[in-house]
Protein backbone atom coordinates (compact mmCIF):
# COMPACT_ATOMS: atom_id res chain seq x y z
CA UNK A 1 0.00 0.00 0.00
CA UNK A 2 2.66 2.08 0.93
CA UNK A 3 4.00 1.85 -2.82
CA UNK A 4 0.55 3.28 -4.18
CA UNK A 5 0.62 6.45 -2.16
CA UNK A 6 4.26 6.94 -3.00
CA UNK A 7 3.62 6.59 -6.53
CA UNK A 8 0.42 8.82 -6.12
CA UNK A 9 3.35 11.53 -4.33
CA UNK A 10 5.32 11.19 -7.46
CA UNK A 11 2.63 11.90 -9.84
CA UNK A 12 1.08 14.24 -8.35
CA UNK A 13 3.95 17.34 -9.83
CA UNK A 14 3.62 16.24 -12.81
CA UNK A 15 2.20 17.52 -15.90
CA UNK A 16 1.57 15.94 -18.89
CA UNK A 17 3.84 18.29 -20.72
CA UNK A 18 6.32 17.30 -18.11
CA UNK A 19 5.85 13.87 -18.57
CA UNK A 20 6.16 13.84 -22.29
CA UNK A 21 8.95 15.69 -21.98
CA UNK A 22 10.73 12.88 -20.15
CA UNK A 23 9.20 10.28 -22.16
CA UNK A 24 10.73 11.64 -25.27
CA UNK A 25 14.32 11.99 -23.16
CA UNK A 26 14.16 8.21 -22.74
CA UNK A 27 12.96 7.47 -26.04
CA UNK A 28 16.18 9.50 -27.26
CA UNK A 29 18.56 8.63 -24.70
CA UNK A 30 17.73 4.19 -24.91
CA UNK A 31 15.96 4.39 -28.73
CA UNK A 32 13.45 2.51 -27.73
CA UNK A 33 9.45 3.10 -28.69
CA UNK A 34 7.35 5.11 -26.65
CA UNK A 35 5.41 2.45 -25.31
CA UNK A 36 8.54 0.87 -24.30
CA UNK A 37 9.51 4.14 -22.44
CA UNK A 38 6.48 4.90 -20.73
CA UNK A 39 6.87 1.43 -18.85
CA UNK A 40 10.38 1.98 -18.21
CA UNK A 41 9.93 5.20 -16.62
CA UNK A 42 6.48 3.30 -14.75
CA UNK A 43 9.43 0.71 -13.63
CA UNK A 44 12.17 3.04 -13.17
CA UNK A 45 9.78 5.21 -10.74
CA UNK A 46 7.65 2.31 -9.09
CA UNK A 47 4.44 3.68 -10.64
CA UNK A 48 1.63 1.02 -11.83
CA UNK A 49 1.49 1.97 -15.38
CA UNK A 50 -2.69 1.52 -15.05
CA UNK A 51 -2.58 4.41 -12.87
CA UNK A 52 -0.58 7.02 -15.16
CA UNK A 53 -3.41 7.63 -17.95
CA UNK A 54 -3.71 11.30 -17.49
CA UNK A 55 -0.62 11.76 -18.05
CA UNK A 56 -0.58 10.99 -21.49
CA UNK A 57 -1.06 13.59 -23.66
CA UNK A 58 -3.08 13.81 -27.04
CA UNK A 59 0.24 13.92 -28.37
CA UNK A 60 2.20 10.99 -27.03
CA UNK A 61 -0.86 9.23 -27.64
CA UNK A 62 -0.74 9.32 -31.21
CA UNK A 63 2.57 8.55 -30.91
CA UNK A 64 2.20 5.42 -28.87
CA UNK A 65 -0.39 4.21 -31.72
CA UNK A 66 2.35 5.48 -34.16
CA UNK A 67 4.62 2.76 -32.65
CA UNK A 68 1.87 0.25 -32.25
CA UNK A 69 0.99 0.87 -35.98
CA UNK A 70 4.79 0.29 -37.47
CA UNK A 71 4.75 -3.03 -34.56
CA UNK A 72 1.70 -3.67 -36.31
CA UNK A 73 -0.34 -4.17 -33.28
CA UNK A 74 -3.17 -1.92 -34.63
CA UNK A 75 -4.33 -1.78 -38.58
CA UNK A 76 -2.20 -0.07 -40.68
CA UNK A 77 -3.88 3.42 -41.14
CA UNK A 78 -4.66 4.55 -44.94
CA UNK A 79 -2.10 7.02 -45.91
CA UNK A 80 -1.68 9.04 -48.62
CA UNK A 81 0.97 8.01 -51.59
CA UNK A 82 4.73 9.66 -51.77
CA UNK A 83 4.82 11.75 -54.43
Amino acid sequence: MRVDIMSETKMSFKTQRTFELEIEQIVKNYKMSHMQAVLHYCEMNDIDPSSIGRLISKTLKQKIESDARDLNFFPKAGKLPDL
